[in-house]
């Protein structure tokens, strides 16, 4: 199949997951950072577990690239800094980096008792 279809195809639901966490989840910044931690932990079991590359295309390229939001996040956070919430804007960076990067660790390491 096309590569193009495949991840499309796995954009759509990707996004369309990323509107219904946006719908449950409350507060200001916390759907961003719930979508990209958990996006985080999937693309690490993905990248760790050996899968066909259409998959991958699937639910790496298009799903996790959907569903996660890297311009939400820049852009919520420079809406704290410009609007004086400096602090929150700091902290809000540093839990969506950090939570992010041990979530696709975490997934990984969890790929390996899979």
């Amino acid at each position: 199949m096309n590569p193009a279809v495949l991840v499309g195809a796995g954009g759509v639901l990707g996004a369309l997951s990323r509107h219904l966490v946006g719908e449950r989840v409350e507060g200001e910044a916390v759907d961003t950072l719930t979508v990209n931690v958990a996006g985080s932990f999937l693309l690490g079991l993905l990248v760790a577990t050996p899968v066909d590359g259409g998959l991958a295309l699937v639910f790496g390229t298009g799903f996790c690239g959907a569903f996660t939001t890297f311009s939400s996040f820049a852009f919520e956070t420079v809406r704290q800094f410009e609007t004086g919430r400096r602090k929150q804007a700091l902290v809000n960076a540093t839990v969506n980096l950090a939570g992010a990067l041990l979530a696709v660790g975490l997934g990984g390491a969890v790929s390996g008792f899979l």
